[in-house]
């Protein structure tokens, strides 16, 4: 079982954010996650919002081992191509320590209040479609074309190469039958869904009769998940206990209300027994 932490760059100044990934590194979590939102709600009280890639890309030169990402960068914010270019960037300035986590967005006032075309559904799942395709031709160094729905590549180019080969992990999140289960078992490296061992069973079993029906292995995609880090600590070792009998590889853990005190306890005792 693999651990990481959700940092939710919104609400604190820079130095807290940087503070918060440089600790979890330190406690020994495989990746620092952020969000990929540009604002909140207008409802919601906000003293700050970074903007994930840029985050990522200024926190790679602050750590040295841990994993970055988002969960999960929205397809809707970035042009493919420009996408590709960005996590090109942070894969090398972190020394090939991304996560590429994509999802195809939901914040519907987010994106009216800040100008971004937020289209329907079918249309933004055709957008994610058309993002990994992109991401895979450019990731491979090649002069490629593309004739997308939402996106379209003439003989590009993306140089260089990203350090991890063939391209950083790439994760899709969510559940959804028709179109988020299908792109994860043709595409995904990771898959991140919300629930519980128990709630999520179904959607796990579906996804191995997908991948396996797209010709690979299910055991090739990761699961992970998100575990609510709470006390007593007893009943967090028994939550993990339960995913990983579950089959799953990997939890987020959310920032505990109690912050740095809980999470050296996690560290000290449910990560070492879980074997991370």
């Amino acid at each position: 079982m693999r651990f990481g932490i959700d940092i939710a760059q919104k609400n604190m100044p820079w130095s807290e954010v940087v503070s918060r990934v440089r600790f979890a590194e330190e406690l020994g979590f495989d990746c620092a996650w952020g969000f990929d939102h540009l604002a909140s709600n207008p409802e919601e009280h906000v003293d700050a919002t970074f903007e994930g890639m840029t985050t990522l890309a200024a926190l790679s030169g602050l750590t040295d081992r841990i994993r970055l990402g988002l969960l999960v960068t929205a397809v809707t914010y970035r042009q493919p191509a420009l996408l590709a270019a960005q996590a090109m960037t942070v894969d090398h300035a972190s020394g090939g320590r991304l996560n590429l986590a994509l999802g195809a967005a939901w914040n519907a006032d987010e994106h009216k209040s800040l100008g971004i075309p937020f289209p329907c559904v079918a249309e933004r799942f055709e957008l994610l479609a058309d993002t990994i395709e992109v991401l895979n031709r450019l990731f491979s160094g090649a002069r490629v074309s593309y004739d997308g729905v939402g996106a379209s590549l003439s003989e590009a180019r993306l140089l260089p190469e990203p350090v991890q080969v063939p391209r950083p992990p790439l994760w899709i999140g969510g559940t959804g039958p028709r179109r988020t289960l299908p792109m994860t078992a043709w595409h995904a490296d990771g898959w991140h869904a919300y629930g519980t061992p128990t709630s999520l069973k179904p959607y796990m079993r579906r996804l191995d009769e997908l991948a396996t029906a797209a010709g690979r292995s299910p055991s090739e995609i990761l699961r992970a998940s998100t575990l609510s880090v709470t006390e007593p600590m007893d009943d967090v070792r028994r939550s993990v206990a339960a995913w990983q009998e579950a089959g799953w590889d990997y939890l987020v853990c959310s920032w505990p209300d109690g912050g740095r005190r809980v999470l050296e306890s996690l560290a000290a005792t449910v990560m070492i027994e879980a074997g991370c």
